[in-house]
Parts: structure tokens; sequence; C-alpha cells
């Protein structure tokens, strides 16, 4: 089977991390088996829009790398594809499913189902639902006669049509991530198909668009398989085969339960993909780090890159049991990602936050900056950051530093390594070094003596790349004025 497959986001808010790791394994999928990546907006719910979430789950896909095959702006066969733009299409099947008796017209008002709730209300049935043993004393086209019915329907009274499950029976289906799961119908309410202004609820959308569209493959989170087995009777009454299913595990908080705004916030992990963006991570990184969420290839190999997850991706992989967020992780995800990247995708990264951050430099300095530096980042705003010293001369100097390495024959040393230095022709990050033992040996003290109090001067602080390596990317002048700078403000 060619999986066609889709991801369905409802423009309800920003595009969340467990929502992107929903797209990427549909997409994983589609690329892995020459198959086909649908975006459809679920917006039928317009009570909940948020202004702008759309564009900004299109965006967030983009940056992602997951590009789509058909959906809005891609187009395609089966457009629209923003189920608002379908309506018309979702009543005539909300219909069907009346005529043949397996749904029906219900014409309570939101009060009428309160109060029947509230009524029925107890220790034993906390939360009373319109199903089988509820919808006899309701107002519906069952407990109504036809003319009574008709009657309404004529005059335009208010309706909705409820999806008409049977008691006593049990529902069942085989997921690829969980195996055989059954329900028992007496745990399901009559589910709301089509509401009172005529726009379908999600569950008759979704399966009337998955089987329009040729879904081979619903992949969607752990929070969906309560609704599944309602939409699996929405298949067998409408007489289509329903696709594969396949229920993700949950992401769940490094202090348990799921990873939810509110204990995210208060751990200091992002949520939304656009914050992990902000924060500088590579969507590559991001990528790989969220298909390990749930999934393991059977090998110790943990980096991939997207096209390597595609071919290396199956469902028969993915485990039921939810997930911890890992942030350590993720970051060390994102410094394997960053140490791939070529010399000017690298100074692509540096160079906006360089500049942000005030600093001036030209393309060729910022790789040679970016080299010294890729193995020791995990962002690349931290070029800018704590990598300042690249950039402009320090303004002042890491006290524990001053402390530990600046002692009283600190500033003689330096003064006599910066003599020697100034005196030589070539300079680079040999000769630097050759001249500092040399000095050192004459003198009689470690070479740690004068490389310490150097780093400091050239830096501000006690640690980094490699001093000599330092050395030669700032340049002979640069570093001559520093160390001078240093003897005199420290004596």
């Amino acid at each position: 089977m060619i999986p066609r497959v889709r991801f369905a986001p409802s423009p309800t808010g920003v595009l969340h991390i467990g929502g992107l790791r929903t797209a990427l394994y549909n997409y994983l999928v589609a690329r892995g088996n020459g198959g086909t990546f649908i975006l459809r907006i679920e917006d039928t719910d317009r009570d909940r829009l948020v202004q702008d979430a759309e564009a900004d789950i299109l965006s967030s896909l983009e940056w992602a790398g997951l590009r789509v095959d058909e959906g809005p702006g891609a187009g395609g066969p089966h457009a629209p594809y923003r189920q608002s733009e379908r309506s018309e299409l979702y009543a005539s099947y909300a219909l069907r499913l009346v005529d043949a008796g397996h749904a029906y017209y219900a014409f309570d008002s939101a009060d009428d189902v309160a109060n029947m709730r509230a009524r029925l209300q107890d220790e034993a049935n906390p939360s009373p639902r319109y199903d089988a043993r509820t919808r006899g004393e309701m107002t519906n086209s069952l407990t109504l006669t036809p003319n009574e019915v008709t009657a309404r329907l004529d005059s335009n009274a208010p309706f909705v049509v409820r999806l008409l499950v049977r008691a006593g029976e049990s529902v069942s289906f085989e997921d690829k991530v969980r195996g055989t799961v059954s329900f028992r119908t007496d745990e399901l309410d009559d589910q709301v198909l089509l509401k009172s202004d005529g726009m379908p609820t999600y569950h008759l959308a979704n399966v009337v668009d998955d089987h329009l569209m040729g879904i081979t493959h619903v992949i969607r989170g752990e929070e969906w398989l309560p609704s599944t087995p309602k939409h699996v009777l929405l298949y067998r009454y409408l007489e289509w085969d329903p696709p594969e299913m396949a229920h993700l595990p949950l992401i769940l908080s490094p202090s348990g339960g799921k990873l939810s705004k509110r204990n995210a916030d208060a751990l200091g992990i992002p949520v939304a993909v656009r914050d992990f963006r902000r924060a500088g991570y590579e969507p590559a990184a991001l990528l790989n780090f969220l298909a390990f969420l749930g999934w393991n290839p059977g090998t110790d190999q943990e980096v991939f890159t997207l096209e390597e997850l595609a071919s290396a991706f199956s469902l028969e992989r993915v485990g039921s049991g939810g997930v911890q967020f890992n942030l350590d992780k993720l970051n060390w995800y994102n410094q394997q990602f960053l140490r791939r990247l070529s010399d000017d995708q690298l100074v692509d990264r540096i160079r906006p936050h360089v500049e942000r951050a005030g600093y001036a430099a030209s393309d060729t300095y910022l790789s040679r900056v970016g080299r010294l530096l890729q193995d020791r980042i995990t962002f690349a705003h931290e070029v800018a950051d704590s990598g300042a010293y690249f950039l402009a001369d320090p303004d002042e100097y890491e006290e524990a530093g001053i402390k530990k390495r600046w002692k009283p024959d600190s500033g003689k040393l330096l003064g006599q390594y910066a003599d020697r230095l100034a005196a030589m022709g070539a300079f680079d990050a040999i000769s630097a070094e050759g001249a500092l033992r040399s000095l050192a040996e004459e003198l009689g003290v470690g070479a740690g003596r004068i490389i310490h109090p150097t780093r400091l001067a050239l830096s501000g602080v006690s640690f980094g790349p490699g001093l000599f390596e330092m050395m030669d990317v700032l340049g002979k002048e640069v570093s001559l004025r520093r160390m001078r700078l240093a003897v005199e403000r420290l004596g």
C-alpha cells in the first residue's frame, strides 16, 4: 500500500511540539514509502479559532523542513484543504446516516442537556451522557412522531444530528502501535455529528475527509484514542473501509504527567515550535530528538538526517508507553548538528546574533571564529554572547580568574611575552606557542604562568578554546593591544 497520510491540526493555538512530532511521523511514513504527505486544517470549531494560528502551523512546518505535498497553499486534487471551506459536504453524509437509521435529529436545547446531566449525576454516574440510557427521555426524532419531526424541521427549529450508538456491543480495531483495541459501546455517548449551525464536529468531518482524500493511515496522538471507536462506527455505518490506525504515546514532563504548557513553563521547557525556533535550535536537531520520543531504530545510531530518518522509520518500532522530555538530550542533539554545519552555514547562523548584539565582522572572520568554537557551543548565539571577546576587547576580567590566575609577577611575564611577539615577523598559532614556551624556558618558569594570564588578557575569562588558536584568529595587533591593556589594568 502506497501511504497517503495527513497531519490535521486545529488552528486553536500555535503549533505544539507534540503536534510537530505527529507531523514528523506522518511525514516519515510518507517519504519512506513513496507516499503523500497532506496538511488539512480542521477549523470547524469556529469559537476556538485563534488568529494567525494557521500561519504559525504553516511556518513551523516550513522551518522544520516538512514539505507538504497537498494542502493549503500547495493545492492538490482534493482541495480545499480547510474544513470550513468544505462544510457543504458534511451535511449530506450526516443525513445519509439519519436515513439509514444510524443517526437521528435531536432538538434539545443546551439547557435541556445540562438539566438532564444535573438530574442524573451521582457518585455512581458522575458524568451522565446523552446515550442509549437517556435518549429516550430527550426531545429527538426517536421520541417524537414522524409528523412532529417534519413539523420541527419545516419550521427551521434548531437541531443537531447525533450518532445512534447501540448499547451492548463491542467495537474493536487493530492499532499499529497498540495492537488490538476494544471498547464497549456502553462507554460511548451519542456523539453530535452536525451542530446546530450546520458545521460538522471533528468526528464527522474527520472521517468523511479521510475517506474522500484516500487516507491510508491515521497517525495521531494518544489523546484521540477514546474517539476512535466512534470513528470506526462511522466507517461501518457509511460502508467504508477504515484506514490503518496508529496512536502515538504521550510526551511526558520530566517531573511526570503530560507535558503541558503549565508544567513546561515551570521547568523552563519550551512547548511551542516557534519558541524552539527563537531559542536557536536547529530544525534537524529538534526533529531528530522528537523522532526518538516514542520510536527506536533498533540500532546504536542516534544522529540521523531527515532523509535517514525516513529510510529507517517504521510504525512497528513506535512504543506505546509515554516518553519523558529531556532538555539536556535535545541540547546535545543541537550540538551535534551545529558541528555538522559547513563554514557558510555556520556563518549564516552566527551573523544575525552578531549584528543584533551590535558587532560587525566579515564572513571570513566569522567563519574562523565559528570553526574554532564549533565544538564548544550548543547554540549559534553563544558566539555573540560568551564568545563576544572575538568581536570586541573585554571591558572587564573574570574575578575568579584574576584571583586564581593573576599572580604578582603575571604583569611582568605578560609584558615580556608581548615584547617577544612584537619582535616576531610571522604570527600564527605555531609561532605564538613557540615564542611563549621558549620565553618560559629562558625565565625558568612553567608555561602555565604565562598561558593563563595571556588567556585572561585576551578574553577576560579563564576558559575557552585553545589559547594559541585564539591568538591566531584575533591576530597580532589585537592580541598585543589586549595584553598590554591587561598589564595596565591589572598591574
